[in-house]
This record gives C-alpha cells, sequence and structure tokens, in this order.
C-alpha cells in the first residue's frame, strides 16, 4: 500500500528520449530515491514502458505506463502527458510515429542549419549514430557542439545556439495526442500547465481558457505539482484542478545529467494530505493513500 509517507514522480525521462539514464538504471536510482510510485514519460515514445516492465520485480516501486508528446496548435505549445495507457494500442502507437517523424526532421534540419549557418560539422559516423537513437533532440546536438569544441558546455550550446534557431516544422496537434492517449485506455494530462513558448507563463483567464479548450478534447487532468513551481503556482493549479473537475499529477522532470533537477523533487513534501485530485488519480491504478 502506498502511504502518504511514499514519495511519487510521474514525470522522467530515460535515454529513450533526452534522458542520461537508461531505463536499467533510472529504475534503479528510483529504487535508490526511495519512490513508491513511477512513471517514465519519454518524449514521442513508449518503448520505456515496455522495458521497466520487463525488469521490474516483486517488491519493486508501483510502475505505470507514460508518455510526453510536444504539441502545438494556432492558441499555443503543450506538453501533453498520458498515463495508463495499453503501449501495444494502435492509437497510440499511431501518435507515437507521427511524433517520432516529426522529430527526425527537425534534427536532420538543425544539424543542416548548423552546418550552413554556424560551420559547425561532424564525423559521418556521429551523424549516423546520433541519427538512430530513438528520439534525438537539441541535447544530443548540444553534446556532440561541446565533444567537437563548437561550445564550451551543452547550456552554452542551447542557450547561445540551438534555442535561437527557430524552425518551422509540423507539430502533433493536442486533440490528436489526447485522443491517441484516451482510445488506448489511458489518462491525458496537461504536463506543467503554466508554461508556453520559452519563457512564456500563462496565467488566470487565459490559463483557464486553454484547460477548457483542452478539456473538450478529452483532458483530464494537470501536473499540479511540478519541480519549477512555486508554492503559489502549485496551490493555484490545485485549485483549478478542482474547479474543472481534474485529475492532479506530481512530476520532477527529471532527466539526469541534462538537467539539474532530482528524482522525487516534486514539490509535493511538506503538505499535510494529497489533494483530492491526486487521490482520485492514483485510485484509478489500485494504489491506496491514507
Amino acid at each position: 500500500m502506498a502511504g502518504l509517507s511514499c514519495k511519487i514522480d510521474l514525470h522522467m525521462h530515460s535515454t529513450v528520449s533526452d534522458g542520461t539514464d537508461t531505463p536499467k538504471q533510472l529504475l534503479r536510482n528510483v529504487i535508490a530515491a526511495g519512490i513508491g510510485v513511477f512513471s517514465v514519460t519519454d518524449h514521442d515514445a513508449v518503448k520505456t514502458g515496455q522495458i521497466i516492465r520487463g525488469i521490474l520485480r516483486e517488491g519493486d516501486p508501483r510502475f505505470i505506463t507514460g508518455v510526453e508528446f510536444s504539441c502545438k496548435d494556432e492558441n499555443g505549445k503543450y506538453h501533453i502527458l498520458g498515463y495508463g495507457f495499453d503501449p501495444e494500442n494502435g492509437s497510440i502507437l499511431n501518435v507515437v510515429e507521427h511524433g517520432h517523424d516529426i522529430r527526425m526532421k527537425k534534427v536532420r534540419t538543425r544539424l543542416d542549419l548548423i552546418g550552413s549557418e554556424y560551420g559547425f560539422v561532424f564525423p559521418e559516423k556521429e551523424k549516423k549514430k546520433l541519427l538512430s537513437l530513438d528520439n534525438p533532440g537539441k541535447p544530443h546536438i548540444a553534446n556532440l557542439m561541446v565533444k567537437y569544441g563548437y561550445a564550451e558546455t551543452k547550456e552554452k550550446a542551447m542557450n547561445e545556439c540551438l534555442n535561437l534557431m527557430h524552425i518551422k516544422s509540423e507539430y502533433i496537434r493536442p486533440e490528436e495526442a489526447i485522443g491517441g492517449i484516451l482510445e488506448s485506455g489511458g489518462i491525458p494530462v496537461l504536463a506543467h500547465p503554466f508554461y508556453g513558448s520559452g519563457d512564456e507563463l500563462i496565467l488566470g483567464s487565459d490559463m483557464e481558457e486553454r484547460i477548457c479548450r483542452l478539456k473538450e478534447y478529452g483532458l483530464q487532468g494537470i501536473e499540479a505539482f511540478y519541480s519549477g513551481f512555486t508554492s503559489k503556482l502549485k496551490k493555484d493549479a490545485v485549485a483549478l484542478a478542482e474547479k474543472y473537475g481534474l485529475y492532479v499529477t506530481a512530476g520532477s522532470d527529471y532527466h539526469g545529467k541534462n538537467k539539474m533537477v532530482g528524482l522525487a523533487d516534486t514539490g509535493l513534501d511538506g503538505i499535510e494530505r494529497y489533494p483530492d485530485g491526486l487521490v482520485g488519480f492514483l485510485n484509478r491504478f489500485d494504489i491506496q493513500v491514507r
């Protein structure tokens, strides 16, 4: 039984996307961190859940399948998390395939642009290795830039080059991601809801309008507890979940060495009781809390 003292982290990434821990290493680190309930939400990928399920042993933490889709429509950008879906269902796999195709096109475009605009070139073997990864992205290119002397640090590679490149590309629409999650038996959740594109912070009526629009597509929850949230943002997120009848989730967004965030850094520490929305979410997976 997962009690109130049980640590929960429902948002983390492995080497299947842009984390630095393999799924096996991530499971070991989850156990070492004392986490009792966890999910791995790799970008545009459900492979991790299949791997984790294959290595879980009796007594290990409770695991919930997860995914994170990067979405965009005429009103902005969204990150949609999915939980508890069937990872072999065709609906979720179609969205995964679409997201992967978009991701690969972006990587190839970025490699071409940093070569033509900055003169940064890499050996063919390095590019083939990069493109053979499950879900390569900007962090992987940044690491190559550091390796070949084009940037002092990965952070500088990202902030002074890659994040400044505005690439016009296709995106998964939020209704596509939400629909695929629902049709595969999962729960769609809006990740770090107050964060938009770049440094954009979405608050007040704009936040409520966004939630109402996504609810029309079938959104069922929001990530109210998140490593980057202040106490006020967490309180506001819980209030929004209660107002609109949404589940609540909690996640660190752990990426291993690619991000300065620790496992279980969700903002749940110190609260007197779990919000009803989080209790309800966990109950969907037969996880009882005191």
